[in-house]
């Protein structure tokens, strides 16, 4: 029998957070975070909003997965991000200790591969997923503004 809950599945609904974002005018970037097939929590960019550079949607997923969880580490989770998190994100992953990250498109300048950040030794990283529709949405968006501008 083939498991419905696949990465296409949840990056799918990382995609659906960065849509919301798209909406209210924030960096279309959403995450979710899964353990057990289980999404345990669900966060887009908020930078905007609230006014803080550090709401990116990997941190705020961390926030409520710690909440959801009763405790820091993220051991056994999966974090699903439609972009390559930059080094500040990278760093919070590294200290949640979560086991896996899955990521939609490469972001070349500020990811944290190019950022050459360290994560966790036990965290695997794997990216690329639905790279091309990850990557369309946030052109679409910077292409909207800078022709409002």
């Amino acid at each position: 029998m083939v498991n419905p809950f696949d990465d296409t599945y949840f990056m799918k609904k990382a995609i659906q957070e960065a849509e919301l974002a798209y909406e209210k005018g924030e960096i279309p970037i959403g995450a979710v975070i899964v353990i057990d097939n289980r999404i345990i929590a669900r966060a887009h960019n908020l930078t905007e909003t609230l006014n803080d550079v550090t709401a990116h949607a990997e941190m705020q997923a961390i926030t409520a997965a710690a909440n959801f969880l009763g405790g820091k580490y993220l051991i056994n989770c999966t974090l699903y991000v439609t972009i390559e998190p930059c080094q500040m994100c990278a760093g919070a992953l590294y200290w949640s200790q979560i086991s896996n990250i899955v990521y939609g498109a490469r972001d070349l300048n500020r990811g944290c591969i190019n950022m050459k950040t360290k994560l966790h030794p036990k965290t695997q990283i794997k990216g690329g997923l639905l790279e091309e529709e990850t990557a369309n949405l946030l052109k679409r968006f910077f292409i909207e503004r800078r022709n409002l501008n």
